[in-house]
C-alpha cells in the first residue's frame, strides 16, 4: 500500500515539475539599422531616399506607441519595416528576418504605421481650397494641351485583394473577375493625389462612387473655381467634363484630343503610385479592413514625394 501511494506521489511531483518548470529564455534577432546601407540600395529596396525617410519617421514618430515589454521596436525600424513590405510587396516573413522581427510583429507595425500615416491625410492629400492654390493648378492643366479651368482629373483604379467571405463577397468580384477594391482618386497635374476614396466594392460602377461621395457634394456647392476630367463613364455635368461620344467637326476632334491628353494625368500617377508601392499594383494580402486604411496610406506617402 505504502509502495502505491509513493508511486503517486512521485507521479504528482513530476506533473508540478512540468507545471512550473523554467521557462526558455527570450531570445532576440540581431536587428540590423536600415540606414547603414548605401544609398542607391537604400532607395531600392525602401522606395525612398534617406532624408525623405527621416522626414517621414519625424511625421509619425509621436503616433506610434512603442511596446514596453522586452526592448521594444524604434519608431524608425517600423516605418522602414513597413515600407520594404509595401514598396516591394515583401513576404512579412522574409522582411522579419532582414529587420530581427517576428512575422506577427511586422503585421502589428504595419497596420500601426498604416493608420498613423491615414491620421495625417488631411495635410498630404486636401483638394484645394484657396483661390491661389486652384489658379496655380489651372494653369498647370492648361500647359498640358490648353484645356482651360481643368483642377483635376479623376479616374477609378482596382486594387486586388484577397478572398473575402460572407453574404456580400460576391460584389467584391469586378468584371475582370478577380476581388477587388474600386479606388476613386483625383490627381492634379503635378501627379499629386488631391483626393481618395478606398471603400466601394470593386463590383461598384466609377459613376456611383463619385456620385457618393463628398468631392461631388463640394463641387456641387461651388467650392471650387475650375472643373474635373473624366472618362466615359462618368456623367457630364458643369463640374465633370466627358469626352465626346461622337465627333462631327475638326474642332471637337480637338477638343477630344487635348481631353484624353489632360485626362491622361490621372493614368500616369496610377502608374507612379503602382510602381513605387507593389502592393497596390500586385494585390493586398492583409485583411479588408486593413487594405482599406493601407491605401489610404500609401497615398499620403506618394504624396510626401512631393513636399520633399
Amino acid at each position: 500500500m505504502r509502495f502505491y501511494l509513493f508511486l503517486i506521489l512521485l507521479k504528482f511531483i513530476g506533473r508540478l515539475e512540468q507545471t512550473f518548470k523554467r521557462r526558455r529564455p527570450r531570445v532576440y534577432k540581431e536587428r540590423v539599422d536600415p540606414f547603414s546601407i548605401p544609398y542607391h540600395h537604400f532607395k531600392a529596396k525602401y522606395r525612398f531616399n534617406k532624408s525623405t525617410a527621416k522626414k517621414i519617421i519625424g511625421l509619425i514618430k509621436n503616433d506610434i506607441k512603442l511596446s514596453k515589454r522586452g526592448h521594444g521596436t524604434p519608431a524608425e525600424l517600423q516605418v522602414m519595416v513597413a515600407l520594404r513590405c509595401w514598396g516591394r510587396r515583401e513576404v512579412q516573413d522574409d522582411a522579419g528576418d532582414l529587420h530581427g522581427l517576428a512575422q506577427p510583429m511586422v503585421s502589428r507595425i504595419c497596420n500601426r504605421v498604416a493608420r498613423a500615416l491615414a491620421r495625417h491625410g488631411m495635410e498630404y492629400r486636401n483638394m484645394l481650397t484657396s483661390l491661389e492654390e486652384q489658379a496655380v493648378i489651372m494653369r498647370d492643366f492648361k500647359a498640358i494641351r490648353n484645356f482651360p479651368g481643368v483642377i483635376g482629373a479623376i479616374d477609378g483604379t482596382h486594387v486586388k485583394i484577397k478572398k473575402t467571405g460572407g453574404d456580400l463577397a460576391q460584389y467584391y468580384i469586378n468584371r475582370k473577375g478577380f476581388y477587388s477594391l474600386n479606388v476613386q482618386v483625383v490627381c492634379d497635374a503635378q501627379l499629386k493625389i488631391r483626393d481618395i476614396v478606398s471603400r466601394w466594392r470593386g463590383s461598384t460602377h466609377d459613376c456611383r462612387i463619385f456620385n457618393e461621395s463628398s468631392i461631388k457634394e463640394r463641387f456641387e456647392k461651388k467650392e471650387f473655381r475650375g472643373r474635373l476630367l473624366g472618362d466615359s463613364g462618368y456623367q457630364l455635368t458643369h463640374y465633370l467634363f466627358t469626352p465626346l461620344l461622337r465627333t462631327n467637326n475638326e474642332k471637337e476632334e480637338r477638343c477630344n484630343v487635348a481631353h484624353i491628353a489632360t485626362r491622361n494625368t490621372v493614368e500616369r500617377c496610377f502608374g507612379v503610385w503602382k510602381q513605387r508601392f507593389r502592393c497596390v499594383l500586385d494585390g493586398m494580402t492583409v485583411s479588408l479592413s486593413n487594405a482599406k486604411t493601407v491605401i489610404v496610406a500609401l497615398a499620403v506617402l506618394h504624396n510626401i514625394v512631393y513636399f520633399y
